[in-house]
């Protein structure tokens, strides 16, 4: 399994109260900070990892010392990272959560110049019998060295926060593009629907095409332009583009739509502490459980019980 996309340091600080008249302005506001690794494409790659699912995590982060840490998490957790060095300070991002939703401030950093050449090389070199130095050699921001690389990948997930950044888009493009030449399943996160509605129908142009598209209802909305679409209109709209669509909805579940089929799940109850990450940690399990063959149905509920875990605790690792 490839993921492509961010990583980051999170500053997770969780209010008591609604984050709507939930922070004292002017004032000081009593809440529960946590430091924690973070980045949508590395949390999904962590998840899947905990699994057991064999994965690589297609990146940037700086020559840094939050690089040097974030590596060293990804390795501890059983990710093999096929990760650029780039001149510029690694990602960050403070998130602002209360128990049922979350907003996030962003410095993308390192993660803007995620290089082509090096996506393109990462991703050639995991669908052969590559070694790591296939995936590119020591180098600076437009050479980057990379560690990582293995043989034999069958599919690549990309988090769509890529695209919506000048900087690194034509990186993530070319991983969709290579990962199909290669005759890989690619599936793509919405990630953000304030992202999507500025990108317009470039987006669109992204996600033609792909095998499986996750989006939470607010992105779906965004997507098929309609404010008010119905979960399950959306995701047969969004078959247009995808091949299969899976819509999150929260403490509601989620839907599967393939064609004319609707597959439903509920969410696993729980005592929701901070949903930093939900969508990262769903999409792993769902993937791990599509790879392993489960039908549609265990595969939405092993989205929903690894997303029921992340919520569950600070930060968005398991």
């Amino acid at each position: 399994m490839l993921v492509v996309g961010d990583i980051a340091t999170d500053v997770v600080a969780v209010l008591p109260a609604p984050l709507a008249g939930g922070l004292a302005l002017g004032t000081d506001t009593a809440v529960r900070i946590g430091l924690t690794p973070g980045g949508s494409a590395a949390n999904t790659a962590t998840w899947l990892a905990g699994t057991g699912t064999p994965v690589t995590l297609i990146a940037a982060v700086g020559a840094d010392s939050a690089g040097d840490a974030r590596l060293a998490e990804l390795s501890a957790a059983g990710v093999r990272p096929a990760v650029a060095r780039v001149a510029a300070a690694t990602g960050a991002i403070v998130v602002l959560s209360d128990p049922q939703e979350r907003t996030m401030l962003c410095d993308r950093g390192a993660n803007q110049l995620l290089p082509v050449e090096h996506v393109v090389a990462a991703v050639r070199a995991a669908t052969s019998a590559g070694s790591p130095r296939d995936a590119g050699g020591s180098g600076s921001a437009g050479d980057a060295g990379a560690t990582g690389g293995a043989g034999g990948a069958a599919w690549l997930h990309l988090s769509a926060y890529p695209l919506f950044d000048p900087g690194s888009a034509p990186a993530a493009l070319a991983a969709l593009a290579t990962a199909r030449a290669a005759g890989l399943r690619v599936s793509v996160d919405a990630a953000s629907a304030g992202p999507l509605a500025a990108a317009g129908t470039a987006a669109h142009d992204w996600l033609r095409g792909i095998d499986l598209l996750f989006a939470n209802l607010d992105e779906a909305r965004v997507l098929v332009g309609d404010p008010a679409a119905d979960p399950v209109d959306a995701g047969h709209r969004l078959t247009r583009l995808a091949r299969t669509v899976v819509v999150k909805l929260g403490s509601a579940g989620a839907i599967r739509v393939d064609g004319d089929r609707v597959v439903r799940v509920d969410a696993v109850p729980v005592e929701v502490v901070d949903p930093t990450g939900a969508g990262d940690a769903f999409a792993a399990g769902l993937l791990a459980a599509e790879l392993a063959g489960a039908d549609p149905a265990a595969a939405l509920r092993a989205g929903a019980a690894l997303g029921a875990r992340a919520v569950s605790q600070l930060g968005a690792r398991p």
